[in-house]
């Protein structure tokens, strides 16, 4: 756990750079498998404009010794109690893939407790209300770690690894199983504006689930389609930071 004492760093919440007094926080959540510092230069290009908040799931890296959280609705309850230290900051979630509908079903609550987030940034993730039937997480190892290579957001030398994967499999299983086994359970629509992130040819997302996202919020709404797949966003990061950050800063 991190000895920051700061309001809303906790063993969930990473912060890697001091944001300016007053600014909006941005809480990225990583995807399947990922951890908090894969949003490490979110922080280093944001932090003149935001508090960025990394969100850490237990299960991995300095968390390995916790228990993996499986569901979504598990980890959404959790990272809402966490973040209630920070109420009466502005708030903008930015989620990619499982993180996405994380952030989506956090947003629910948060405003169903009356603190409605600025803005849901939803990348790599179809609609909550769009369902596939997926089972990767009941599948062996090798067709775990093969989905996991196709969807090229992993390094190579990493998936040869057979002792680092062995110690990262099942945090990456319990994420497959939560993001697979989610179902949306209709509810209010969101209030917040909405901005969807997709890749043009990422096999997790169609163009109809992306545009889906739109029944889900009677804010403002926009999807920004981008050239690639799952994982766009590692060539474009300097395109979807400028997004982000047109948003975080005061008009």
């Amino acid at each position: 756990m991190s000895t920051d004492t700061t309001p809303g760093t906790s063993a969930w919440i990473r912060r890697f750079h001091t944001g300016p007094r007053g600014a909006p926080a941005l809480v990225c959540l990583p995807h399947a498998g990922g951890s908090a510092s894969y949003f490490f230069p979110v922080s280093r290009r944001l932090s003149s404009v935001a508090d960025v908040l990394a969100i850490q799931y237990p299960g991995r890296q300095d968390r390995r010794r916790e228990p993996c959280l499986d569901s979504v609705d598990a980890l959404a309850d959790a990272l809402t109690e966490e973040l209630r230290p920070l109420r009466g900051v502005p708030l903008v979630l930015f989620g990619h893939s499982l993180g996405a509908t994380v952030a989506f079903e956090t947003a629910r609550r948060l405003e169903a407790e009356g603190a409605a987030p600025l803005a849901l940034f939803a990348s790599g993730r179809r609609a909550p209300s769009t369902v596939r039937d997926e089972r990767v997480h009941l599948k062996d190892d090798e067709a775990l770690i093969a989905d996991i290579a196709r969807l090229d957001g992993t390094h190579d030398q990493v998936l040869g690894d057979e002792e680092v994967m062995r110690m990262i499999l099942p945090a990456i299983r319990a994420d497959y199983r939560a993001a697979e086994t989610y179902r949306y359970v209709p509810g209010p629509a969101l209030t917040c504006p909405v901005t969807v992130l997709t890749g043009d040819a990422d096999p997790h997302v169609t163009s109809e689930e992306a545009h889906a996202w739109r029944r889900h919020t009677t804010g403002a709404f926009e999807v920004e389609v981008f050239p690639g797949g799952h994982f766009f966003l590692n060539s474009y990061a300097p395109a979807v930071m400028t997004l982000i950050e047109a948003c975080l800063r005061p008009t």
